[in-house]
């Protein structure tokens, strides 16, 4: 049976999603951040003839990710998804979407794979992090200029409003480097919540690189998260940089997949 879940069901939810905190991150996050009664959120569960919880299907905004733990009703969950207009990505580890997408009726605009690694432990033999500093808002200017300068990062008008919101309300931090005057390294968190969070904003100056900075910054912030009993996700899409998050102590999970689908045009 499939139903909308509130409130009472929080304690069930919770005793499925923490099985595996990585996994479920943005899961967790959500309902921590929102609950069960937003206009912009809404969760539904499957639960066996005992009435226990096996399945749980989130919705934020227009996305949705879906969790479950053993079989599920997969046709179920993809006609929630189906009758819903606002519907746009369907995302969430390979073996959850792989299940629901046969059944899905909207036509597929694109689809990216990433891969999902987490760390619950550094390696034992860490380097100096002294010199890594705790970004405060203050700093956040220095750090936007670093991001704007990577050809890799995507033009967002939106960044230095995002950093700051996220030091404000506790849901992101950053750790950089300074050398000559200026940040020339940093690595950061966002989606922080009670069980684990993504690391997020990698980078190194250009005419800083291969000097092991990136991996100080990450380093600094495994150990500060970890000793807080966070578990740190990340993805990539670049096996080179995999092997360097791997030395650090992460390791892969799985991958994680964003669907992109057509909107439903809406009648005049």
């Amino acid at each position: 049976m499939i139903r909308r879940l509130n409130q009472r069901d929080d304690p069930a939810c919770q005793n499925l999603l923490s099985k595996k905190p990585a996994e479920n991150l943005f899961i967790i996050g959500d309902i921590e951040n929102f609950g069960y009664e937003q206009d912009f959120q809404k969760l539904w569960g499957e639960f066996n003839e005992q009435d226990e919880l096996i399945a749980i299907l989130l919705k934020y905004r227009s996305n949705y990710i879906c969790y479950a733990e053993q079989e599920f009703d997969a046709e179920g969950f993809a006609e929630i998804i189906n009758n819903d207009p606002e519907f746009k990505e369907l995302s969430g580890l390979e073996e959850m979407t792989e299940k629901i997408l046969p059944y899905i009726k909207r036509p597929s605009l694109k689809t990216r794979t990433l891969y999902y690694a987490k760390c619950e432990k550094t390696m034992e033999t860490t380097p100096d992090v002294s010199d890594v500093r705790l970004a405060k808002i203050s700093d956040v200017p220095k750090i936007v200029a670093l991001q704007d300068s990577i050809s890799e990062f995507e033009p967002d008008s939106t960044r230095a409003d995002g950093l700051r919101k996220g030091m404000q309300n506790g849901s992101s931090r950053t750790f950089y480097l300074e050398r000559d005057g200026k940040i020339v390294s940093s690595a950061s968190t966002t989606a922080e919540n009670s069980k684990s969070a993504i690391v997020v904003g990698v980078c190194t100056d250009v005419n800083y690189t291969q000097r092991g900075f990136a991996s100080l910054c990450m380093t600094k912030l495994c150990e500060e998260l970890l000793s807080e009993g966070r578990m740190l996700c990340l993805f990539y899409d670049n096996p080179a940089a995999g092997s360097i998050y791997k030395r650090i102590g992460f390791e892969d999970i799985g991958k994680w997949m964003m669907h992109i689908f057509e909107p439903v045009h809406q009648k005049a």
